[in-house]
């Protein structure tokens, strides 16, 4: 069995996979100050929550755009199963084409969706990950990867918001009941989720405005889900994108 893991600012997103099933995935918090025992410890209650064997796992795959929790995750899963993990970096194939000023310059969690999205949907594609940030991924009708945007999230919105002011209270995300709210909670949840939607349309408008084509059009991220269902652009939710593109990396590094 393969264990992928992508490190993100805010979670940490990790899976199982049989063959090319997923068993499960699961999300943990983000901390530059915990241990590889600490970290070994959140993987070990996961695999036993989900009925896997640490014997079975073979294999790691890791992401990260977090450098400092990277060798301290790598220790922990090698502490836990023996396994020495295998990082998307320089050196690592990813059979995509990255048509940018300085690739090397390219998160490895764009990399990872886009290795995932070429081979699961039809190009050209927009590839949205709603996380920390939110960014915007844009592969052209020849699979190559030609740039994108990066514009900042939700959660982040929403704790400038929330610190900037003196009464503004911390929210929880959910859909609010109409666009416009009639409290001050209900007013935050409107303007900040329903911005983000409406920028996530806008933006792919005017992407395929300039690319002269229709786009495929897929999110991921923590908040996809959230975000999706209230798009009024066609978007395909597949919250196992980057798993699945790690699993893909994975693949192709160790042919036999």
């Amino acid at each position: 069995m393969l264990f992928a893991v992508d490190i993100g600012n805010t979670n940490i997103v990790f899976g199982c996979f049989d063959g090319d099933k997923i068993l499960f995935r699961e999300r943990a918090a983000t901390s530059q100050r915990s241990t590889d025992l600490e970290y070994a410890s959140v993987i070990l209650t996961a695999l036993r929550l989900h009925g896997v064997e640490v014997s079975g796992i073979t294999g790691a795959m890791i992401s990260s755009v977090v450098p400092s929790v990277t060798a301290t995750m790598k220790a922990a899963i090698e502490k836990l199963t023996g396994v020495k993990s295998m990082v998307v970096g320089p050196g690592i194939k990813t059979g995509l084409s990255i048509l940018i000023d300085n690739p090397a310059q390219l998160g490895s969690d764009l990399v990872v969706a886009a290795s995932a999205g070429i081979r699961e949907y039809k190009a050209p594609m927009i590839i949205i990950d709603l996380g920390t940030a939110t960014t915007l991924s844009v592969v052209d009708s020849k699979k190559n990867y030609i740039g994108g945007i990066i514009m900042t999230g939700m959660a982040v919105s929403a704790d400038a918001l929330t610190n900037k002011t003196a009464q503004l209270p911390r929210i929880a995300f959910e859909k609010p009941k109409k666009v416009i709210g009639t409290n001050t909670v209900d007013c935050m949840k409107s303007g900040i989720m329903y911005s983000t939607a409406g920028a996530i349309d806008e933006l792919v408008r005017r992407i395929e405005d300039e690319l002269g084509e229709s786009c495929t059009v897929v999110a991921t991220g923590g908040l996809a889900p959230l975000i999706v269902p209230i798009c009024r652009r066609d978007i395909i939710l597949d919250e196992d994108l980057l798993l699945k593109g790690l699993k893909i990396i994975y693949d192709k590094n160790n042919k036999q």
